[in-house]
């Protein structure tokens, strides 16, 4: 059987070229697709390992790191667990997902915990095989109809309102030099995020037709 690690770092190899039948780059983020997020300004992939946190949750921790080719940073878009989303189906701005770290199964979280740095509020992954709970949902937040591969949103944890962003803090032992990853409640600069690694699934033909819908839900 194949390691998930493998997987990954193929995945990685085939990044960003998956074109449309017409030969056109597809311009949205849809569900399904493997990603890297980046906090843009700070050039910082959104990064989670498995390592624990030493305080609060003692969950499985999330950073953020400036290696562009670490598998460790990829995140599979899912929706809800109770209100799957099509494979290949255009995420659209103020949409609930879920994103589900590809390496260990587990789901990018928040809850009312302080953060290990800023004792803000804690970002960790949780869950196992992608089965979690309300923690796990984030709302996409952008200007347009639908989250656009070229364009910045910010995600909103549905249970606290708080927005996922990097809270410039900078870890030690045994994760030394990456960046903590917090949640506020106002964004700014730093909540901003996009998408520029990915294995991207384009929309299905077959997803129009009602008896092809069987296994395509995430």
């Amino acid at each position: 059987m194949m390691s998930i690690t493998f997987v990954a770092t193929f995945l990685l190899v085939i990044l960003d070229n998956l074109v449309t039948a017409d030969g056109l780059i597809y311009d949205y983020v849809t569900c399904g697709s493997v990603v890297k997020l980046e906090q843009r300004s700070r050039s910082i992939r959104l990064h989670s390992h498995e390592v624990q946190y030493g305080t609060g949750s003692g969950q499985q921790s999330v950073t953020g790191i400036e290696d562009v080719d670490d598998v460790n940073s990829h995140w599979t878009i899912k929706g809800p667990q109770e209100e799957p989303c099509l494979r290949g189906e255009p995420i659209k701005c103020s949409q609930m997902i879920r994103l589900q770290h590809l390496a260990t199964g587990r789901n990018l979280h928040s809850h009312l915990f302080p953060a290990p740095l800023s004792r803000g509020q804690e970002v960790s992954a949780f869950g196992k095989d992608g089965i979690g709970d309300t923690g796990d949902h984030w709302n996409v937040v952008c200007d347009d109809k639908y989250w656009r591969r070229d364009g910045e949103i910010m995600l909103k944890h549905q249970d606290t309102n708080m927005y996922l962003a990097l809270s410039g803090n900078t870890f030690g032992h045994p994760i030394h030099g990456q960046l903590e990853v917090f949640a506020i409640s106002h964004p700014d600069a730093l909540s901003y995020w996009t998408v520029n690694e990915g294995v991207f699934i384009k929309p299905s033909e077959m997803i129009n037709d009602p008896k092809s819908h069987a296994h395509t839900e995430l």
